[in-house]
């Protein structure tokens, strides 16, 4: 998977862009804010991945049977659902705590 940073990153990043060599703090931010993304998301296909295989896949072998193929896609779709809503309510708590500051 390509997540967009190639050897250029690292020159845009000390040069916040072609900004003449200043760095640019929201420039920064934002391709931190990018990289964490990035990270989250493969965590979260990583931790999918491993749970629904060791739930589904009895005996490895060269190929998916039916009810191993059902198995995984109900799986994913579970995990998906129950990360969105914990996400959601996270999102939402951060959101309150923000607005009480």
């Amino acid at each position: 998977m390509e997540s967009g940073f190639g050897s250029d990153f690292g020159s845009d990043f000390a040069s916040g862009g072609g900004g003449g060599g200043k760095l640019d703090p929201g420039l920064i931010m934002e391709q931190v804010k990018v990289q964490i993304a990035v990270a989250n998301a493969q965590e979260l296909l990583q931790r999918m991945t491993d749970k629904c295989f060791r739930k589904c896949i009895g005996k490895p072998g060269g190929a998916l049977d039916n009810s191993e193929q059902k198995c995984i896609a109900m799986c994913m779709d579970r995990y998906m659902d129950a990360w969105n809503t914990v996400s959601r309510a996270y999102n939402s708590r951060l959101q309150r705590e923000r607005a009480n500051m």
